[in-house]
């Protein structure tokens, strides 16, 4: 069965203590103009970050947001820095002290690289004072391609790193946003993803009891996440287990912070993702920040209440959790909510049903003409509002890709229009056409712009 490449490329920034990693980090995320959320509840200490280098879209990944707890050896700890990202990145930035001496830390993070056959961008920070090519003579000597030459602090020389990221990125193979789109398949791949404890294993397991089922272990899956296959009414699934996402702390093992990682890597191959929440546990922080998460990849969602054989009075319990989800899940209303118990199997086969139907929904492609009929509606109903100075219109608009439905609107300036426009764009589009349970994908692109 053939599978998709993931539509973003994971990119790591990885070096010893004091090397400017998140300050490196932080200053990527704004000057690239970062997708950044504008719900509430989400968790702001997050080791990635989804951002844009130009057409591309990818996941920047700060190993400096691990403690490690080792700190009498930081040449092992950044080892094992440098074995996780490559093992999880596409892409690695190295970054040394341009200012200070190479360390033995430095050179075995070096060796580990060149060694690991991924495409690697040195990067030297600190070099806002750096005036001589003769001060970064070692910096050049550890075997890759001449350094990049950047101030984190100062924003200098983030153009050229930009500029260096885009050439690796399409060097490695990875598409344009508005060409992405997943390879044609008829198996419908539903990743389990929520954090630990909250059942998704016993709902896998639900689904391979009493149902005669044909199972099998899919070749390419990684030791973290196990793909099973099966078959329902005719129809082919893949059920993807992937690593529970744990919060942040400081008494959990750094490296299973990585397994965000894997998990998030499950979500982008799916069509759709089940957020699994534990009845009695309610809506925690960290169940936003993984639907946040699904909502990055823009998979199809489905909320699932698990343990549902727990709750006493079932027509209140049912009541008072929807009325908690609205409150804490507010911003995707268009996700289908189904309350499951793995215990004794009830309404388990619902999320299948759902799943059929997202596939669906997300295979909606809405032709040219009468896109461009519900745009001059939309906007005869709400004019989108703009500056003094410039009055934000809308050219035309084209759907580019489906599986997710990704619409890229043409306008005179994208800046200048109200970020709320979007959503108010996106509500009409699942008025007129449905899209129930699956992300949408809404672009403005200005004058000028391929």
């Amino acid at each position: 069965m053939s599978e998709a490449k993931t539509n973003r490329p994971i990119i790591a920034i990885i070096g010893r203590p004091n090397t400017g990693k998140s300050t490196l980090f932080n200053k990527l995320i704004g000057y690239s103009k970062a997708v950044t959320s504008e719900f509430e509840g989400t968790t702001r200490d997050r080791i990635f970050h989804q951002l844009q280098f130009g057409d591309y879209e990818a996941l920047l990944v700060d190993t400096g947001g691990i403690e490690f707890e080792n700190k009498e050896n930081i040449e092992e700890d950044v080892q094992l820095q440098s074995r996780i990202a490559i093992n999880d990145a596409d892409l690695i930035l190295f970054l040394v002290d341009g200012r200070a001496l190479l360390t033995a830390t430095d050179h075995a993070a070096a060796n580990l690289l060149r060694k690991s056959g991924k495409e690697v961008i040195l990067v030297a920070n600190k070099c806002e004072h750096v005036i001589h090519g003769y001060e970064l003579a070692e910096v050049y000597g550890l075997g890759f391609n001449s350094p990049i030459e950047i101030s984190a602090l100062n924003g200098i020389g983030i153009d050229d790193l930009e500029k260096e990221l885009i050439k690796k990125i399409k060097k490695i193979g990875f598409k344009k946003n508005a060409c992405v789109e997943k390879v044609e398949s008829n198996d419908i791949k539903i990743a389990f993803a929520g954090r630990p404890n909250v059942g998704k294993s016993s709902l896998i397991n639900a689904f391979f009891g009493d149902e005669k089922v044909i199972v099998s272990d899919l070749s390419g899956t990684t030791r973290d996440a196990i793909d099973l296959e099966f078959s329902y009414q005719d129809h082919k699934f893949v059920l993807i287990d992937t690593p529970g996402i744990r919060s942040p702390g400081k008494r959990q093992l750094k490296l299973e912070q990585y397994s965000v990682l894997r998990s998030l890597q499950s979500i982008e191959k799916s069509d759709v993702a089940l957020l699994i929440l534990d009845f009695q546990e309610g809506v925690s922080s960290q169940d936003c920040h993984v639907c946040e998460s699904i909502l990055d990849a823009s998979s199809g969602l489905i909320i699932v209440i698990n343990k549902s054989d727990l709750m006493e009075s079932k027509e209140k319990d049912m009541t008072t959790s929807l009325h908690f989800l609205q409150q804490k899940l507010s911003f995707v209303p268009w996700a289908p909510v189904v309350f499951v118990s793995a215990k004794n199997k009830k309404n388990i086969h619902k999320i299948l049903d759902l799943a059929i139907e997202i596939k669906q929904n997300r295979k909606i492609r809405i032709p040219t003409a009468g896109l461009n009929d519900f745009v001059q509606d939309s906007i005869a109903r709400h004019h989108p509002t703009g500056t003094k100075a410039k009055r934000p219109k809308i050219l035309y608009a084209t759907q580019v890709s489906i599986e997710p439905p990704h619409f890229i609107f043409f306008v005179n300036d994208a800046k200048s229009f109200h970020f709320s426009y979007k959503r108010y764009l996106e509500n009409r589009l699942r008025e007129k056409y449905g899209f129930g349970g699956t992300a949408i994908k809404i672009e403005y692109r200005g004058k000028g712009s391929s």
